[in-house]
């Protein structure tokens, strides 16, 4: 037996020193910096321990800002997009001709280069000298105002973010909850039908309830997904985020270290923690009440 653990251990080994040095050591070496107060990049040297980083990066407009916009984004684009790919999904499921191909054509935005949708987005929405772009043309027809969507007012940044960001994450939502449709056992469904259940009931007491650990799967990646928001913001806005007041919290993190305020790694990994501890708060909160409300 204990040879075999030995044998189990060694075949272990290489996962585990690959987790060490690139997971556990720069996580260490995140809160350790986090602590450490007036830390120069240059010098390697800092005056003090304590809590003024995370005071700094509390008080900081640029970051308070970028905590808005991303629990804005947060609100806003998971429960969307985990609603329209249930309903996708489920018309999906109901389809017999062709199902294959517009499965197909639903997960094609997913391998899709994301600075190559922004562009497009930036293009549909973007008014310039030459063009109001074509949603604003959409607008004009219907007898609306044109709006400047990405360097005007903050809700219509706003807006073209969260339309952006549900494209974008709900191709992987949409087959994920496809192949959770398929999965659930038709003879649920015969029976029900049997006795005369309507729809929505069967959707409510037997679909559901099946399907209900992949979508609380789906929601706790994309609230985590959500939080880590930073290259659809640059594909949309630039890399000059806080001057566009579209920031988000790891854009603030990679500001600090190399943005034109960068060389800062004290205040990054302050604003770091701070993320973690946020993005882990919510995960548990979202366990808990997945386990509450679907064990029988």
């Amino acid at each position: 037996m204990k040879k075999n653990n030995l044998k189990a251990w060694l075949y272990l080994l290489p996962a585990i020193a690959f987790l060490g040095v690139f997971m556990v050591y720069p996580l260490i070496d995140v809160i350790v910096y986090s602590f450490e107060e007036g830390y120069n990049s240059a010098s390697q040297v800092s005056y003090g321990v304590g809590f003024y980083n995370f005071k700094y990066v509390l008080r900081d407009p640029y970051f308070l800002q970028a905590v808005k916009n991303t629990l804005i984004l947060v609100v806003i684009t998971v429960p969307v997009s985990t609603g329209l790919a249930l309903l996708i999904s489920l018309a999906l499921n109901s389809i017999k001709a062709l199902k294959k191909a517009f499965q197909t054509i639903y997960f094609l935005p997913y391998v899709t280069n994301t600075l190559a949708v922004g562009l497009v987005f930036m293009i549909l929405f973007n008014k310039t000298a030459y063009s109001d772009g074509l949603i604003n043309m959409l607008i004009n027809f219907f007898g609306g105002s044109s709006v400047d969507f990405i360097n005007g007012p903050y809700w219509a940044k706003m807006l073209v973010m969260c339309i952006y960001t549900v494209w974008v994450v709900l191709p992987f939502k949409i087959l994920i909850l496809t192949g959770s449709l398929a999965s659930v056992n038709k003879v649920y469904y015969d029976a029900a039908r049997v006795d005369g259940t309507a729809k929505w009931r069967i959707f409510t007491r037997i679909t559901l309830p099946m399907i209900s650990p992949m979508l609380f799967y789906l929601i706790i990646t994309g609230f985590i997904g959500a939080f880590k928001a930073y290259s659809d913001a640059v594909a949309l806005f630039g890399t000059d985020l806080n001057a566009a007041g579209m920031n988000t919290i790891v854009g603030y993190v990679y500001d600090m270290l190399y943005g034109n305020s960068g060389g800062y790694p004290s205040y990054a990994s302050a604003a770091a923690i701070i993320l973690f501890l946020i993005v882990f708060t919510i995960t548990c909160v979202n366990l808990l009440f997945s386990k509450r409300k679907f064990t029988v």
